[in-house]
């Protein structure tokens, strides 16, 4: 296990929220640098700032390790007492669209930033702003009676669902 998959907490706030985050070796895929420093950029932002609770399930801080089986997203999350408190998968399938979307957008975001005038790139930043807010209600949405987290958490974790379905 690699520090940029996971990374722990730097404060000592025990309630509510996620301490380490891992992304299952498996799972990923080869990906570009600037995939792969989106990922590691949204672990760190994830680890620093997050709100995430199991309810009754367990205490927190908790350990999240995120795969993929069988087109499924698994959330694995464990306890303070690093006890598996919740095990449920997603089906991939809402997020299909959104995140093909979001990936032809990001191309040409990155594509654009080479050559483009800014107002062009500002355009369509904002088009890659919009698709991963879909994106970050929709997991928001789909995590309802599961795990309850604030909309910046759902952000960080939507970026890392795409780095997940990402396969070159």
């Amino acid at each position: 296990m690699s520090d940029d998959q996971q990374l722990k907490a730097r404060d000592d706030n025990p309630e509510g929220r996620l301490a380490s985050v891992t992304l299952d070796e498996n799972s990923l895929a080869y990906v570009s640098s600037d995939v792969d420093h989106e990922r590691k950029v949204a672990i760190f932002d994830l680890i620093e700032s997050n709100s995430f609770d199991v309810g009754e399930r367990g205490a927190g801080p908790f350990h999240l390790y995120l795969s993929i089986i069988d087109n499924r997203l698994v959330f694995d999350i464990a306890d303070n007492t690093e006890t598996q408190c919740a095990v449920f998968g997603l089906s991939l399938t809402p997020f299909r669209k959104i995140v093909k979307d979001y990936f032809l957008v990001c191309e040409s975001y990155y594509d654009a930033i080479k050559t483009a005038q800014p107002s062009r790139i500002e355009a369509i930043d904002m088009g890659r702003r919009g698709l991963h807010d879909d994106g970050s209600r929709v997991l928001q949405d789909r995590l309802k009676g599961k795990v309850e987290v604030d909309f910046d958490t759902a952000r960080r974790l939507f970026t890392l669902i795409c780095v997940l379905h990402w396969r070159g």
